[in-house]
């Protein structure tokens, strides 16, 4: 692959999380929080591991990625170290890594956190006691792989600076750090953990034997013996109940009691893999598991010498999903069908909102009384599925085809189980030994039928309802050969197939007529139709995918560039992109109204299945190998996104699956690779040709022409005189007279008489040809303030016959460089408005008009036959067929 390149992998898709990822083969880690009071358990799930918190097993952190997958996992009160290749790495708050510590030749595959020292332990026997905050080689101890190849180290409590380590050759030596060994014998030694008794240490045999030992004296007390295979794990309840837990590599496990020194309860089919970690919280009845099946469970021990009751659980896919796909409109549930078999439904908002729809099983209720592992009825695993949520609430909404099956099941997910129906065509008898197989299968949008392919030839449709059969397609059967797609339009009018046979076949979806059909040029694999454009995606066997469109009936693009079998394929809500996966490990992004490549990006797996939101908010996807299903965040939702074709040599980055946190230099080599990119400036004219508007609000040149209307208008309504005194007064004297009123608290006159005041235009630029100064000014001032200028161009108040002329000469560069249209529209008509008479009586002035007015047509015209050009060729696309 190319290398990759930070921030370069996609441009519309960059990685979110990681949905249905749990637990891998390693054994999980018990971490007690003192100030929160909580238990926590550290899972390794590939190159990150993830926290949970044992209240609700919800998640609380997912570490950065490491180079390489964790081969053990261990952890003290602080940190949690993590061996990958021969280096450890030693990560604070779940999340960062704090130290590294680097020395070994080979492996590791042992931890041993040990106080202020961390024990380590490789594939080459190898023993090494770092200093953990300086990092430092505290000691290094070597062991005869042939006499005693070190498989497990504990140490026992009390035990002041000694380790225990056991091999595989079957004997146990107690080591004191500072002073010299002890060696004690045993036979087939496989693991040790630590019993609730001082000086005594439980011991899992690779025989199924376990050995109850006392290491002070060097004495077996108590042996038991286990069915199942090899012992993988041990733990010890600390509540006052003496029971030992074992694992088995089956997963099932063994409860013993050592007061009565006999098994008092099994746990039979816990997990679907072996059991990798066995853990009794302190003082509590709860027991954790975890497995290779991608589960952690808890149980609860609430019944006197009774056997553990699942209380709360995460479980994801313990085999690579096949099929995956976004449930309802909401976007926020993905179904997922996996090689194991189940159908499970994951929530992008929170985990509590998983669920299992379970495995497919002939007979339902036999399945119940027995164990999914014992039920010999089960169904193979989903290839491929259908659903429609428009009915859910009134039968069933899924139909599952199953790999080289001819039934096909009915599932409903609001119960969260199997269907009521079992969907077999009559023709056959129900004969299991034909190859005949369901090979693909649809639901009408109205939800009530189900229409099924198979590798026959024929194709059937079924009442969701009551699961009858309403008819087939054809009179015999519709292909010659296996049909390998089928889908139904958002109207129910028309139903279209695809055949081995190279053909497509388009078919009335009440009547069963056939109605077209078209030649392939190659074989199809599969077929998607998107039902709101009516766009129908057919990927061929020679790595290229066509576009029909059923409204025409015709090949209307072709999307060649596809190193690879196409696996999936995926449209957009709106049906503008088409994102296909394909076995060269890349997914390429297409845009269908110009029928160009627009993002291409390479994954270290390839892709099986993707499903892209109904919202439009992420893309996801399942890979092979991998049990998770990815998200990938739109990122054109949230940010501007320049979309151009990409060439034909074009070599794609690779994108790092998301689910795992970069590492702090790498997010910041990522932030100064997007600060490098640079962004589009547009230009202060497209075209010449075209005509270019200010950027201006409207408010500064749309009612230049309305200055005195809004001027004059009453800023408040007129005031009723205040009313004559009854009795009027009079000024003492001979002769009566009445008072006036006092005049001279009255305010002065608001109009300032300027007098002499002279105005000086300021368009002094205008006796140059350079005017874009004065445009600039005019751009600058207030609509009150461009009126002001240009009644000081009269000569009356100022100004000149010649600075009007200049003035015009300005308009008409204006719209000649057809920039600044709308203004110079808008300064044309005042100055109009204005200095009309003057105009009309210079003749200068009437020539520099008549010049305008020639430009004004011109522009006008052009402008006219642009528009004309552009509703002609909008008709056309409104209403021609394509």
């Amino acid at each position: 692959f190319p290398k990759t390149g930070n921030g370069k992998g996609s441009s519309i898709f960059c990685g979110f999380r990681a949905l249905g990822l749990y637990s891998n083969h390693l054994p999980h880690v018990v971490r007690f929080h003192k100030k929160h009071q909580e238990f926590y358990v550290v899972t390794a799930v590939g190159r990150c591991f993830h926290t949970y918190n044992v209240k609700k097993l919800g998640i609380v952190a997912v570490s950065n990625a490491l180079p390489a997958d964790i081969s053990y996992l261990a952890a003290d009160r602080m940190l949690v170290y993590a061996a990958h290749g021969k280096v450890i790495s030693a990560f604070a708050k779940n999340r960062k890594v704090v130290h590294t510590y680097e020395g070994h030749q080979a492996d590791v595959h042992l931890l041993l956190p040990f106080g202020d020292h961390l024990i380590s332990v490789d594939k080459e026997n190898a023993v090494i006691i770092w200093d953990v905050d300086s990092e430092d080689m505290y000691l290094q101890i070597l062991f005869d792989k042939a006499s005693f190849d070190v498989s497990a180290v504990m140490h026992p409590s009390t035990y002041l600076n000694k380790i225990l380590f056991g091999s595989s050759q079957g004997s146990l030596q107690l080591w004191n750090i500072k002073l010299c060994c002890s060696t004690l014998n045993m036979l087939y030694f496989w693991l040790l953990y630590l019993t609730i008794a001082v000086d005594v240490v439980g011991v899992g045999l690779a025989s199924g034997q376990i050995i109850i030992h006392n290491i002070k004296f060097n004495e077996t007390l108590m042996k038991f013996q286990q069915d199942w295979g090899p012992i993988t794990a041990l733990s010890f309840r600390t509540d006052g109940h003496p029971v030992m837990a074992a694992g088995s590599p089956v997963g099932h496990i063994g409860l013993w009691d050592l007061e009565e020194k006999r098994l008092v309860g099994q746990m039979r089919d816990t997990h679907t893999t072996a059991i990798a970690g066995l853990t009794f919280l302190h003082s509590e009845p709860l027991l954790i598991t975890n497995g290779a099946d991608n589960a952690i469970r808890v149980w609860i021990f609430d019944v006197a010498g009774g056997e553990g009751r699942l209380l709360r659980f995460r479980m994801g896919h313990s085999a690579p999903p096949t099929k995956i796909q976004h449930y309802d409109q909401s976007g926020q549930h993905i179904l997922s069908a996996g090689q194991d078999g189940t159908l499970q439904s994951f929530s992008t908002v929170h985990e509590r909102f998983n669920k299992s729809l379970g495995h497919g099983s002939l007979n339902k209720a036999k399945a119940k009384k027995k164990s999914v592992m014992c039920d010999t009825a089960k169904l193979p695993p989903i290839t491929t599925f259908a659903l429609e949520s428009a009915r859910q609430s009134d039968w069933d909404s899924i139909v599952a085809c199953h790999q080289g099956f001819l039934v096909t099941t009915t599932w409903n997910y609001q119960k969260g189980s199997m269907g009521a129906y079992k969907l077999e065509p009559e023709r056959f008898n129900k004969n299991r030994a034909l190859t005949v197989h369901a090979t693909a299968v649809d639901i009408s949008s109205c939800g009530n039928f189900a229409v099924i392919a198979l590798s026959s030839g024929h194709i059937d449709v079924y009442n969701m309802q009551s699961g009858l059969h309403r008819g087939q397609y054809g009179k015999d059967r519709a292909h010659s050969g296996p049909v390998r797609g089928v889908a139904v339009d958002a109207l129910n009018e028309l139903t279209v197939s695809t055949g081995a046979d190279r053909l497509l076949k388009i078919w009335k979806f009440k009547s069963k007529e056939l109605l077209h059909t078209v030649s392939l040029p190659a074989s199809p694999a599969s077929t998607l139709l998107h039902r709101d454009s009516g766009m129908l995606a057919i990927a061929l066997d020679d790595f290229t995918v066509s576009i029909l469109d059923m409204e025409t009936k015709r090949i209307v693009r072709r999307f060649s560039g596809q190193r690879g079998q196409v696996n999936d394929m995926t449209f957009s809500p709106d049906g503008r992109w088409l994102i296909i996966a394909s076995m060269d490990c890349t997914i390429r992004t297409w845009d269908l109204p110009s029928g160009s490549l627009v993002d291409c990006f390479l994954v270290d797996s390839a892709a099986i299945s993707i499903s892209f939101s109904p919202t439009g908010n992420f893309l996801a996807s399942s890979h092979v190998d991998c049990l998770g299903i990815y998200l990938w965040s739109n990122n054109t939702l949230c940010s501007l996104v320049s979309l151009r074709p990409l060439p034909a040599d074009y070599e794609p980055f690779v994108a790092i699956l998301p689910g795992s946190c970069l590492t702090d230099d790498e997010e910041e080599d990522t932030d100064a690779d997007n600060l490098k990119m640079a962004e589009y400036v547009s230009p202060a004219q497209l075209d010449e040709q075209l005509v270019t508007l200010s950027l201006l609000p409207d408010s500064r040149w749309k009612n230049l022409l309305h200055l005195d209307i809004i001027r004059n208008k009453p800023k408040e309504p007129p005031k009723v005189p205040k009313a004559a005194p009854f009795f009027i007064p009079t000024i003492p004297g001979l002769v009566p007279q009445f008072a006036l009123p006092d005049t001279s608290s009255e305010e002065q006159s608001k109009v300032v008489n300027l007098g002499a005041l002279a105005q000086k235009s300021k368009y002094d630029a205008l006796n140059t040809k350079n005017y874009e100064g004065p445009v600039q000014l005019l751009k600058e001032l207030g609509p009150s303030a461009i009126d002001t200028e240009l009644r000081g161009l009269a000569p009356g108040m100022g100004g000149d016959i010649c600075v009007m002329q200049s003035f015009l000469k300005m308009i008409g560069s204006m719209l000649l460089s057809r920039q600044d249209f709308d203004l110079a529209q808008a300064y044309l008509a005042l100055f109009l408005k204005l200095h009309l008479r003057l105009i009309a009586e210079q003749t200068l002035l009437m020539e520099e008009a008549g010049n305008v007015l020639e430009l004004l047509e011109e522009t006008w015209t052009s402008m006219q036959t642009i528009l004309n050009h552009s509703m002609c060729l909008l008709s056309y696309i409104k209403s021609a067929l394509l």
